[in-house]
């Protein structure tokens, strides 16, 4: 339902060039896959938004709440945040996760994207919230962006300690209903993916999630929380990706 001025895609693990736990369509400068292939994979990515080769902006991502203007690539370091937005058409922005909440968000009207990476970290100390601020600062307005939870691990696979449960609760104490017990002792299940919709929805911009689960679906997605059940060295990354036509 986004304007016709913008392209975006959840990508899947599959189309790519990668082999091996990498397989196939692995993004992640900071895995250790064939840096070659990974340039390759994020090249398909451009191509299948109709983007030119090198205009993919990605950052460096390290769970906080800082969101950056991007009116390029960046050339040499990735700046270090976890939401991008930009009104640049032609430009890629995307976020890479395994398991967290990769959040897509437009405004149709003002031709302004964002992009954000959800982890319960950045989700509960305002990268929502930081990316739609971001985007009336560039000019899109609150009640015209529109935003999407792509794939994201799913309550039923996301257990979680007591420590864990308490960095929300004495936030707000609301915040305990986003987390069932589980079977172990002092273990709860988390809704990571219906507490970012609800601050999306507390931010006061429409919000949906897609409703994959990244650990369910190992065909599909990568999955850092599968990767170490599986005893695997390492994972790969999958891209969600906006830009202004």
């Amino acid at each position: 339902g986004l304007a016709p001025a913008i392209r975006h895609g959840f990508f899947t693990r599959t189309g790519g060039v990668s082999s091996g736990i990498y397989g196939s369509l692995n993004v992640g400068l900071g895995s250790g896959d064939d840096l070659d292939k990974v340039l390759q994979n994020r090249a398909l990515i451009c191509e299948a938004l109709g983007a030119e080769a090198g205009n993919l902006a990605t950052v460096s991502q390290c769970h906080s709440a800082d969101v950056v203007v991007a009116e390029g690539g960046w050339s040499g370091n990735r700046p270090e945040a976890d939401a991008i937005v930009t009104k640049v058409p032609g430009l890629v922005i995307g976020i890479l996760t395994a398991d967290c909440g990769p959040v897509l968000f437009a405004d149709g009207k003002a031709e302004i994207v964002g992009a954000a990476h959800a982890g319960w970290k950045g989700a509960l100390y305002g990268v929502v919230e930081n990316t739609v601020d971001a985007m009336i600062a560039l000019g899109a307005r609150r009640d015209n962006i529109v935003a999407t939870l792509g794939p994201t691990i799913s309550q039923a696979n996301y257990e979680v300690g007591a420590d864990y449960r308490e960095n929300f609760t004495k936030t707000d104490e609301k915040y305990a209903g986003y987390f069932v017990p589980s079977r172990r002792e002092d273990h709860f299940m988390f809704d990571l993916a219906g507490f970012v919709l609800n601050r999306l929805k507390g931010a006061g911009v429409e919000a949906s999630w897609s409703g994959h689960c990244t650990y369910a679906d190992s065909g599909k997605f990568y999955s850092y929380r599968r990767s170490v059940h599986n005893s695997e060295p390492d994972y790969g990354r999958q891209i969600s990706a906006i830009m202004v036509q």
